[in-house]
């Protein structure tokens, strides 16, 4: 994570701040997830049935792959400087592109799409998260994302 001073947020609109490490999706994920929410579709958790299906292979949540979001934004999210907490503050968009099949690697692009101060310390980050499957020429997904931070 970087810090700048929140009065120079603003100098960083429409630029790239970075791409996360390459993660896997492998089965036990995926698995987890299902029992986490209760989403056991066999699609998601028999590679049998769903090698049969036109993915051929079991494939990840599209929740899940959302989820990952803030573990791979970790390390490139531009903060403002006295940071004392950022929270959630939703999405904007989402849009499902491809779904990520087990055994795929995944990472995040982010770029940071506007900033508004939204009460006296408090900064609302609108990035856009691109999650990139390794080896695929279209994403998992692209969404807006929202972070509140408090200075």
């Amino acid at each position: 994570m970087a810090f700048v001073p929140a009065s120079e947020l603003k100098n960083y609109i429409g630029k790239e701040l970075g791409r996360s490490a390459w993660l896997l999706i492998d089965q036990q994920r995926i698995n987890q997830f299902a029992e986490c929410t209760g989403d056991h579709q066999f699609i998601h958790v028999d590679p049998e049935k769903a090698a049969q299906t036109p993915f051929g292979s079991t494939i990840a949540h599209g929740f899940l792959s959302l989820s990952l979001l803030p573990v791979l934004m970790e390390n490139i999210m531009l903060m403002p400087e006295g940071l004392k907490m950022a929270v959630n503050y939703g999405l904007d968009s989402l849009r499902f592109i491809q779904p990520v099949k087990v055994g795929a690697r995944v990472r995040v692009a982010l770029t940071l799409l506007d900033v508004s101060e939204k009460n006296p310390g408090q900064w609302l980050l609108k990035t856009k998260a691109v999650m990139q499957i390794e080896g695929q020429d279209k994403p998992a997904y692209i969404a807006e994302q929202l972070t509140l931070c408090f200075v």
